[in-house]
């Protein structure tokens, strides 16, 4: 059953919004985007990838168990984001955000003892918090505005999390992995405690902002208004969101993975290459800057080639790429390298939209279930890690390729979709223009049809 909008919100659609409204929404969302994905960098993901190899020299462990890093802050996605999905379908989509961010800042405090002590790093809550957000985020940039435009909103947007991935790496070739900061988390812990106080700093300013609340009742009234009536079936049956999650779960898996051992793959010596920590740092600052690169890029082309497409083609290049990281030696596995951060930029976010296109009442839930699917993050790099140990981190690099063939199949399954839908299409489209002049055939089809029965009915009349 559908849940009510929240009491005391008036419900609207992105179409519904002055010009003046939906810049303010988008400019409120996007900047969000960037202010605490640039503290989730910098303290998680573009740190924590880093943060691998440091680890493993501080606490004197393998490759597989500095994983679990990674299992302990992706995991908390996996149980978290649908407790963020049902939060927000009662309370809106602004208590959401200011859920996630005061979880985020909760968690980033929690790390200051473990790194003072150097016992271990318990990033869950933290990633509690992002999962709200991202659920929050995402699916708000995704519903506002024109269905044609939501892959290109969500990758503009989220390009904004590139400028600050590459700053992690920057900061800990400069920080941890040179001097008596080598061997200790000394410096870490005050970048933690910074993030905190930002997010809290967010947190109140948030409070002052007017977020126009989008529901998902009025998001179904309009997709039933051009004839789409999809979200009439139960959410089990809403096949796009779920094998989106799988698609979800594969990708994030292999992205986190490739990026968690790129110090280490630089720094082995087998294949030819022999650097030093720092330089490999700054090396993974580089990907970083071409996978932003990239993301940039993809707002231009998503605005005229259709998502999925450009999907399965990008999924394809990661595949093979991928593998050639794995295989090539020397300097044509570090240019495969770069070519993968740079193809991998446009995923996550055309994944999301396609997954969570004309939900309709479903909104919020194929939501949190596409946000789910970013815990992928906790499971691949401890495989890739166990391959590590057991061969090298070239040969890891096997795993993740695993992950992007999952997500092409999602994606050229979606262009079959639409092509015995619609007919096959390489340009982006307008779908509610598409469905409004299919209704109108189809009604002008069925017209037909009864003019004919009628005149045939008259006619075996007049012959008897």
């Amino acid at each position: 059953m559908p849940m009510p909008a929240p009491a005391g919100l008036v419900g609207v659609t992105g179409s519904e919004l002055s010009r003046r409204q939906w810049a303010i929404a988008f400019a409120l969302v996007t900047s969000l985007f960037f202010t605490w994905i640039t503290s989730k960098l910098w303290s998680q993901k573009g740190l924590l990838d880093v943060l691998n190899k440091h680890f493993q020299t501080v606490f004197g462990i393998t490759k597989t168990q500095s994983t679990l890093l990674q299992l302990a802050y992706f995991g908390a996605y996996l149980v978290f984001s649908p407790f963020a999905g049902i939060f927000m379908r009662r309370y809106g989509y602004k208590k959401g955000i200011h859920l996630g961010l005061t979880l985020y800042s909760v968690g980033a405090v929690f790390f200051w003892p473990c790194a003072k002590y150097e016992s271990s790093l318990a990033p869950s809550s933290s990633g509690c918090g992002l999962s709200t957000l991202e659920v929050a985020a995402n699916s708000y940039i995704s519903v506002l505005g024109s269905p044609k435009y939501a892959a290109s909103r969500l990758n503009f947007s989220q390009g904004f999390q590139g400028i600050a991935s590459f700053s992690g790496p920057l900061i800990a070739s400069r920080w941890f992995f040179t001097g008596k900061n080598r061997t200790s988390l000394y410096t870490v812990q005050y970048v933690y405690l910074a993030v905190a106080g930002l997010g809290l700093v967010l947190n109140i300013l948030f409070r002052f902002c007017h977020l126009p609340e989008i529901t998902e009742e009025a998001l179904s009234q309009e997709i039933h208004e051009i004839g789409i009536e999809g979200d009439i079936e139960p959410f089990w049956k809403q096949y796009r969101a779920i094998f989106g999650f799988v698609a979800q779960f594969t990708y994030v898996g292999a992205q986190v993975a490739v990026a968690s051992f790129v110090v280490n793959y630089l720094t082995e010596h087998t294949f030819g290459h022999d650097y030093k920590d720092s330089v490999a740092s700054n090396m993974f600052s580089y990907c970083q800057i071409t996978f932003t690169v990239g993301r940039f890029v993809g707002v231009v082309i998503l605005n005229f080639v259709d998502p999925a497409l450009l999907l399965s083609c990008y999924g394809t290049l990661c595949t093979v790429f991928c593998l050639g990281v794995a295989l090539a030696p020397g300097k044509g596995g570090i240019a495969c390298l770069y070519c993968l951060f740079f193809f991998e930029s446009i995923c996550y976010p055309v994944i999301f939209t396609l997954g969570t296109k004309n939900l309709g009442v479903h909104t919020k839930r194929g939501s949190s279930l596409i946000v789910m699917g970013v815990s992928g993050g906790a499971w691949y790099p401890a495989a890739q890690g166990a391959l590590a140990d057991r061969s090298t981190s070239h040969r890891s690099y096997l795993v993740p390729m695993t992950g992007y063939i999952v997500m092409t199949s999602y994606a050229i399954g979606m262009c079959i979709s639409q092509a015995v839908q619609g007919g096959f299409r390489i340009r982006n489209v307008h779908e509610p223009a598409i469905n409004k002049e299919l209704k109108v055939e189809d009604a002008e089809a069925k017209t037909n049809q009864k003019e004919q029965a009628d005149e045939y009915v008259e006619k075996d009349t007049m012959s008897h």
